[in-house]
């Protein structure tokens, strides 16, 4: 794990967890697939995701295709 980094686990049928690096990365594992790390995120993008009523529409919607990414696993 990253220093500095938060951990979630989320409350939704299509992500188990997500952790917030200090350095604007966003890991994000699913509960069926691989883990993918997107770069250059903002810390409020993060709590959008938190906040959001439906989390995975929120990913779907802002984070999937808005920003840089590697598949982990």
């Amino acid at each position: 794990m990253t220093h500095g980094a938060t951990t979630r686990s989320i409350d939704s049928s299509l992500i188990r967890s997500v952790t917030y690096g200090a350095d604007a990365t966003l890991t994000v594992r699913l509960h069926r697939g691989p883990v993918y790390r997107y770069f250059t995120v903002p810390r409020t993008v993060f709590e959008e995701l938190l906040a959001a009523k439906s989390k995975g529409a929120y990913f779907s919607r802002h984070i999937r295709d808005g920003f840089p990414y590697q598949r982990v696993s």
